[in-house]
């Protein structure tokens, strides 16, 4: 297993994006316009069919969906600040709306619709998020430096 550091580097969305999608009652994708597919670094047809969480990032707790989902299946609309995981390991920041799409009266599906939040916000987000996920969870966001020789046996015991 390659060591990487991507998850470190940020992707901005544009001002003027929306991402959208649109998931069934099981969380699993139906739709996503190509902002959704460029901030992401999936192609649409990756992303087609496979479970929401896919971009889920480590750093988000797991109240924070299950609060989502409580939400949502009580016909609710839910809105909130998520971080999420990009294909190349990498992140980004949205405000999240994820309603209920109705059709001749009766739910078929989710819709979320994301934007754009400040370096500000991102930053709140991330210090409340960590504590979540500190006394929620047990656990703890670090950067840990090591020695070259140490990371390198450590690759070695990996291979």
């Amino acid at each position: 297993m390659e060591t990487s550091f991507d998850t470190f580097y940020e992707t901005e969305v544009p001002e003027d994006e929306l991402i959208v999608s649109r998931a069934d009652f099981s969380g699993k994708i139906t739709y996503v316009n190509e902002t959704f597919a460029d901030i992401s670094g999936y192609e649409p047809n990756e992303l087609i069919g496979q479970p929401h969480n896919v971009i889920r990032h480590l750093d988000m707790p797991k109240s924070v969906f299950a609060g989502l989902w409580e939400t949502i299946k009580n016909g609710d609309v839910w809105h909130g600040y998520v971080k999420n995981c990009r294909k190349d390991g990498g992140y980004y920041w949205v405000y999240a709306r994820v309603s209920t799409v109705m059709k001749d009266g009766k739910p078929v599906e989710y819709k979320s619709v994301r934007e754009p939040i400040s370096r500000k916000k991102a930053t709140e987000m991330q210090d409340l998020y960590d504590k979540l996920r500190s006394e929620e969870e047990g656990t703890t966001r670090v950067v840990l430096y090591i020695a070259n020789d140490k990371l390198e046996a450590a690759k070695a015991l990996e291979e």
